[in-house]
């Protein structure tokens, strides 16, 4: 995201400083800052708005983590994917040598997503299945959308998704954001 700002800096009423702060100074990594200069350079009137809950959406597990089936959520596409982000679902086995992650938001001049396990570790879950630190992988693993409308988030794909999960008998769920 340093790279984009650093590009959309010079624009007539973008942001007149970016932060040049590097992840090896030691200091936390400002990312709500960074966004909030994204959105202003990119020409947003209003700066971002984070989702609040007041009642938080998530729960402790119901039983140990050894007797629980996981799934996997992440935010990349299938591969060849091109058009609008959806909910939708692929298999664990076989898993898919390649997920869509192009028209994502990550650092593509520090790293890349050739390695589909770094951000989906399928086949790290299901060792720590056959280890016994989880009970099973759900047959499925599940991508989600980025499409920062926190209505339609919270409306429409978190509800069917949490079906998904309960279709699938997952216990908890593991994020796997890009």
């Amino acid at each position: 995201m340093l790279a984009i700002l650093r590009r959309l800096a010079h624009r007539p009423g973008a942001v007149e400083k970016v932060s040049t702060r590097m992840i090896d100074s030691g200091e936390p990594v400002p990312y709500m800052e960074r966004t909030r200069h994204y959105y202003r350079a990119l020409g947003y009137a209003k700066d971002y708005v984070w989702a609040r809950h007041d009642e938080v959406p998530f729960a402790r597990l119901a039983k140990p983590l050894s007797q629980c089936r996981l799934a996997l959520i992440t935010t990349a596409m299938p591969d060849g994917h091109s058009g609008k982000r959806q909910l939708w679902s692929g298999t664990v086995d076989p898993p898919p040598a390649r997920l869509h992650t192009d028209n994502l938001a990550w650092d593509k001049e520090s790293t890349h997503t050739d390695d589909r396990g770094s951000f989906l570790p399928i086949e790290a879950a299901a060792a720590l299945a056959r280890e016994g630190f989880i009970a099973s992988l759900a047959p499925r693993f599940h991508g989600v959308p980025t499409d920062y409308s926190q209505r339609s988030t919270t409306e429409e794909v978190a509800p069917r998704l949490l079906q998904r999960l309960r279709d699938d008998g997952a216990d908890g769920a593991i994020l796997c954001p890009l």
